[in-house]
């Protein structure tokens, strides 16, 4: 297991984490605990452009035909 500090949380929500876990019975520690593995673990992990396409999803999309290669690609030339 891990041990992770947290550096400069704001009063505010320092506040209430203690009530939260007051409430529930648990230590901040462990209302901290818990909060973080509700929030991350089940998550999938993604590359960039799937979060983007998931990200805009709801307002439709545009379809994009890639061209046709006819010839192999080449390298890239850097001494022009």
């Amino acid at each position: 297991m891990a041990t992770l500090v947290i550096r400069d949380l704001r009063d505010d929500v320092k506040a209430r984490l203690r009530i939260q876990a007051a409430e529930h019975g648990h230590s901040m520690e462990a209302e901290a605990r818990a909060l973080l593995t509700t929030a991350l673990v089940g998550r999938r992990i993604e590359g960039m452009g799937t979060y983007i396409r998931e990200l805009f999803a709801d307002i439709g999309g545009v379809e994009i035909t890639t061209p046709v290669r006819d010839e192999p690609a080449r390298a890239a030339r850097f001494d022009k």
